[in-house]
């Protein structure tokens, strides 16, 4: 976990593109290696497979429309052996697509076309987020002017004391344990209330906007709980 966390730091990730499409690729060979990144490439999702499987990248970067297997399949077979993060690249922006993607195991979701700095940004909170959820042993979280003690449960902004039910609690540390990466309501319904709550939207908005009015400076612009219109809820690192 120390060399995911060093190796991001320095920007010497490994990286697996499986896209079919030359130009996208041929843009990726160009930019990601200028940033310090190790890049290998598959065209389809077999290759993929094992690519994936020979080169245990740090991340991966998924199209979703490959020629031979959908994107969707992928990545629930790379989800049943790594937790390696998966960024999904493509043109279908469409909620339930994302969010298909997403409840399937893949981290984040960027739409083509895309912007390099917005990929590099992704990218590194991808790489951040698997370093910090390998190091268990990390009992303080600090994002900014928030801090949370997960060994004492205790919560503070700014260095003052705040006062959290047992469901913002959960609701705060279930998006710590996935600092970065987009949480769909599902998952975030699931993990917080249980299986038989994921279709209870109303309870995530409610107790959403109380952790907003109790962490956020301007709850009407969070800094730090972010909205994924019609996908989820994302705890931003950057």
């Amino acid at each position: 976990m120390k060399d995911v966390a060093r190796r991001e730091m320095s920007q010497e990730a490994t990286i697996l593109v499986i896209e079919d499409e030359s130009e996208i690729r041929r843009f990726l060979r160009a930019t990601l290696p200028a940033h310090g990144f190790r890049l290998h490439e598959a065209a389809t999702g077999r290759d993929g497979l094992a690519e994936a499987a020979a080169r245990n990248p740090d991340l991966i970067l998924l199209d979703l429309g490959l020629p031979d297997v959908e994107g969707s399949e992928v990545i629930r077979q790379l989800r049943g052996w790594t937790a390696t993060p998966i960024i999904v690249l493509s043109a279908r922006d469409q909620e339930q697509v994302k969010v298909a993607a997403l409840d399937l195991g893949a981290d984040d979701y960027v739409t083509k076309p895309f912007g390099v700095q917005e990929l590099l940004a992704r990218m590194r909170t991808a790489l951040r987020h698997a370093s910090r959820s390998a190091d268990v042993a990390e009992p303080l979280f600090e994002l900014g002017d928030l801090t949370v003690d997960l060994d004492r449960r205790h919560v503070r902004v700014a260095a003052q004391e705040v006062h959290l039910t047992p469901i913002e609690y959960k609701l705060l540390t279930t998006l710590i344990r996935h600092a970065g990466k987009v949480m769909t309501h599902r998952q975030l319904l699931k993990e917080v209330w249980g299986p038989l709550h994921i279709e209870e939207g109303h309870y995530l908005r409610v107790y959403m906007r109380q952790l907003r009015n109790k962490l956020e400076q301007n709850p009407a612009h969070p800094r730090y709980l972010v909205t994924e219109l019609g996908v989820g809820y994302r705890l931003r690192m950057e």
